[in-house]
Formats: structure tokens, C-alpha cells, sequence
């Protein structure tokens, strides 16, 4: 038993079978080649092996000792003619050894640092762009994320999803830029936004609360921060009532989709410029009116989704991927997880520009006016 935990060790180490493998095969050299000695010094390679897989200190002692027990097993052999060159071969091996392990026992520090900094990192993005749940209100919703910085979950774009008195309100937005740089404008707009979405009654007090927070932010930024001659924002604000209603503010950002009957992008007439480079004080805040019939859903995106690119150039198609997964009579909940997929696949995961989808998919209002929800513990109520 002892035995076959021993193998099932070396399987899960790289670094032993590569180590043994380098050992026995120095030393056949050392036998069988003339002057053989002058192999000896790539013994002290072997540790040196260790710590190019990853190794740890234990490890990379480890090797070194097999290495110097192939070297007295050399020394003790009388056919090997034994000189100098042995002693200072065992020497090097010693020196690879302790610098070995020196550098294992900081790389271990350093992994150790990363892993606290990256579970920091990723706290600190959950709080900022909040995982969605699956329900909220009388709505299904799901939503997927790509950041264009390599192993952020949160770069320029941003999305969330509210119930609020006045129905379930929704946002998606592009803050300029895309990655890190872009965070600090995502956290000013998505906490203004989480905070007017309960108080103001009409879409045009939402998007005037999310102007002022946006120009706050910008004015607050530390003096001698790299600032673009311009700094804006692209929104879509949405939101749903009960009996199917649908009420928009679009400023410079790529116009809803329809899943469902009338499957199509939604004409809410003409979009206002994005948050930054008009006064919405000064200019009329229209807020658009729709409905949605039975069974149809919402689909809302950034501009980084139909502008990804596959390694030709060609643009990612958007109105056909849809009409597919419309045609295999996908659900709506699923829509936005499948549609990441294609994108990867699209651009082979090498994406220019951060990428958000939202999906709203509206439950019947009998489904949504019963729904049991917890009043206390083991005590469910109606909301009748």
C-alpha cells in the first residue's frame, strides 16, 4: 500500500520522475562515456530541474540529495577515474542546492502574496459589479461579463438590476475606455444609480442624478492623474412594470434587442448623446414607452459585443447568432450565457474592448403577484 501511495506521489509531482530521469541518465554517462568524470557537473542539473516545475524547498532538497548520492555512488566506484572534478562537481550540486532553494522559499512567498491580492481583487470586484440573482421582482434575469484586461472580472462596463417601487428598473452602460483604468467612473455611476433608482419616480431623475455623480467623480480625481480631453459614459436605463411596460432612456448606447415574437432590435426613437457631453439639465430627457407581449424578453448589451473581431477582421454577428438561438427555441435565460460562448469562440477569447449582456425575460404578472417570499424564519407569506 505504502508502495503504491509512494507512485501515486510521484504522478502527482512532475518535478521527481524528471529528476530521477536526469540522475540515472548523467549517470550512465558518467560509466559508459570515456573520461566520464567530465560528466559529472550536469548532476547539478538536477536540482536546478525541480525548480523549473514549480517545486517547493522540501523538493528541490530532495533532488539535490538523489543527485549527490549518484555522485558517491560514482566516487566509491573504482572504475571511475575520481579527480577534482568530482569534488567540484558535489560542490556545485551543494551551491544549486541552497540557491534553490532559496529562490523555491521566495516563490513561495510571492504565490502566497498573489493569492491574497487576487482574493482581494476579486472580493473587491464582486462588491463593485454584484453577482445578479436569478429573479428580481416579476423578471428572470441573467447576464454574462468578459473584461478585456486579462484575469479582471470587471473593466469599463457595467450592468445591474433593481425592484424598485416603481417596477424592476435596470442599467447597462460603457464608461470610456475599457479594463482597470475605467473602474473608478463604474463605482461612481453604478452607486448613484443603486441609490436614485429607489427615490426618483421618473427615468429623466435617474439619468440626472447619474450626470451629477459622473461629473463629481471627474472633478474629484486627484490633481496630475492622466485625464482624456474627453470623459463619458454610454447608458441604457429600462424599466419594467408589472402589466408589461416598458419605459427607456437611451444616451449613446446600443438599442435593446427583442427576444421573442418580434425579435429585432427595439426602436425607441432617436438616443441622447452619452452622459458628459451634453447638460441634461439644460436638454429634455425623453423617456420612451413600449410593451412587451407575452413570452418576450429584453436583451441589453455594450457596444464591445457586434464590434468583436475574429482574427480576419470580421465583426461579430449579432442579429444571426440570435436568429439561431431563436430558431433552436432557446430560453431567454440562457440566451446571454450562449452568446458569451460564441464570442469566445468568435474572437478566440482576444477581445479590444470589455463585454456586458443583459437578459430581461418578464414573468406572467399572476406568476409574479403569488410569488411566496419569506416573512421570517419558516414563516412564508403571499404577496397578495
Amino acid at each position: 500500500m505504502s508502495l503504491m501511495r509512494t507512485i501515486r506521489g510521484l504522478r502527482r509531482t512532475p518535478w521527481a520522475p524528471l529528476s530521477a530521469l536526469w540522475v540515472v541518465a548523467m549517470g550512465v554517462l558518467a560509466w559508459q562515456v570515456p573520461q566520464g568524470t567530465d560528466v559529472l557537473p550536469a548532476f547539478a542539473v538536477t536540482p536546478a530541474l525541480s525548480l523549473a516545475t514549480g517545486a517547493r524547498r522540501r523538493a528541490v532538497l530532495a533532488s539535490g540529495t538523489l543527485a549527490l548520492a549518484a555522485l558517491g555512488t560514482d566516487l566509491a566506484d573504482d572504475s571511475v577515474d575520481v579527480s577534482g572534478l568530482s569534488a567540484g562537481a558535489a560542490c556545485t550540486v551543494l551551491a544549486v542546492i541552497a540557491a534553490g532553494m532559496w529562490t523555491a522559499g521566495r516563490r513561495s512567498r510571492l504565490s502566497a502574496e498573489l493569492a491574497r491580492t487576487r482574493e482581494i481583487a476579486v472580493a473587491a470586484q464582486h462588491v463593485l459589479l454584484r453577482p445578479l440573482p436569478r429573479r428580481v421582482g416579476g423578471v428572470e434575469v441573467s447576464g454574462e461579463y468578459l473584461s478585456a484586461s486579462h484575469g479582471a472580472r470587471v473593466g469599463g462596463d457595467f450592468y445591474e438590476v433593481l425592484a424598485t417601487p416603481f417596477g424592476v428598473r435596470a442599467l447597462i452602460g460603457d464608461a470610456r475606455g475599457h479594463g482597470l483604468p475605467a473602474i473608478g467612473l463604474v463605482a461612481a455611476l453604478l452607486g448613484s444609480f443603486r441609490e436614485a433608482a429607489h427615490h426618483e419616480q421618473d427615468l429623466a431623475g435617474v439619468v440626472h442624478r447619474l450626470d451629477g455623480a459622473m461629473h463629481r467623480h471627474l472633478s474629484e480625481r486627484p490633481a496630475g492623474e492622466d485625464v482624456a480631453a474627453e470623459e463619458f459614459a454610454t447608458v441604457q436605463l429600462v424599466q419594467l412594470t408589472d402589466d408589461g411596460g416598458l419605459l427607456a432612456v437611451n444616451c449613446g448606447h446600443p438599442p435593446p434587442y427583442l427576444l421573442g415574437t418580434r425579435a429585432g432590435p427595439l426602436a425607441l426613437g432617436e438616443p441622447l448623446p452619452p452622459l458628459g457631453l451634453f447638460d441634461p439639465l439644460r436638454t429634455d430627457v425623453t423617456v420612451c414607452r413600449d410593451r412587451l407581449a407575452p413570452g418576450e424578453g429584453l436583451l441589453l448589451y455594450t457596444d464591445g459585443v457586434p464590434d468583436a473581431r475574429d482574427g480576419t477582421g470580421r465583426f461579430f454577428p449579432l442579429p444571426d447568432t440570435l436568429a439561431a438561438l431563436a430558431a433552436a427555441r432557446v430560453h431567454d435565460s440562457d440566451v446571454a450565457a450562449l452568446l458569451r460562448a460564441e464570442i469566445v469562440l468568435h474572437t478566440g477569447d482576444h477581445r479590444a474592448d470589455d463585454i456586458a449582456l443583459l437578459v430581461l425575460s418578464p414573468t406572467p404578472a399572476s406568476a409574479s403577484r403569488h410569488a411566496v417570499i419569506p416573512s421570517g424564519p419558516g414563516r412564508p407569506r403571499s404577496r397578495r
